[in-house]
């Protein structure tokens, strides 16, 4: 590999992980199911927040991330959509009852793993699409880094590595929170930080939908 192609690798994977390691409600929400779930259905969300990343990936190697990001109509609808998903995990985090933490000192064994997983891979994967951010991020990434005598098999191997990225960091945060000490800190506190995360999610949506419809006026 070309010294230029090096040093274009190193700085985009250095710029992606500075990303991806700053807080946002991706990682509000990995936290909250690591926490809240065995670690075994808590990769479901790590699966879709990494998927999500992926489809953006690919739309803006090919182009069509630079026709969405200047679509103002169409980022204004990712906003809200996005604003009114994370009010909808905000009030369900808050609305929850106490009868619905299972006591986590002992361990469970439930018969719906699979759609657990599922609806885990769901909110992932919705909460990676619904950000804005996301899209944004990575067409200016590759918009400022990458130039067009870059081959599109190199584009391909930054971005197969950027999700790869996404997937094992997300993995790594829920096996630090999912081990035993860590987890037996957070067994009486589960309630009481799904309410935390859920008031933070609901008045992320609110500022987001906030500052999307003060832009249509």
């Amino acid at each position: 590999m070309e010294v230029s192609l090096v040093t274009t690798f190193v700085t985009v994977v250095f710029m992606h992980f500075i990303a991806l390691i700053s807080p946002g409600p991706d990682f509000i929400i990995l936290v909250k199911s690591a926490i809240k779930n065995e670690k075994e259905k808590a990769i479901g969300v790590a699966l879709g927040i990494s998927i999500a990343n992926a489809l953006y990936i690919g739309l803006c190697l090919v182009g069509v991330g630079t026709i969405l990001a200047k679509s103002f109509i169409i980022m204004m609808v990712l906003k809200i959509l996005g604003g009114l998903f994370l009010i909808y995990l905000g009030v369900r985090a808050l609305s929850a009852r106490k009868s619905d933490y299972p006591h986590f000192s002992e361990p469970i064994h439930t018969t719906n793993s699979e759609a657990q997983f599922y609806k885990e891979f769901v909110v992932g994967f919705m909460s990676g699409v619904l950000n804005p951010k996301n899209i944004l991020f990575y067409l200016s990434l590759f918009t400022l880094v990458l130039t067009p005598d870059i081959s599109l098999a190199f584009n391909i191997i930054l971005g197969v590595w950027m999700t790869l990225l996404v997937f094992i960091w997300d993995v790594g945060v829920i096996y630090c929170l999912s081990g035993s000490k860590v987890r037996s800190q957070f067994i009486k506190l589960t309630y009481y930080f799904d309410k935390i995360t859920g008031a933070l999610l609901g008045g992320l949506g609110v500022t987001i939908i906030k500052a999307a419809l003060q832009k249509i006026d």
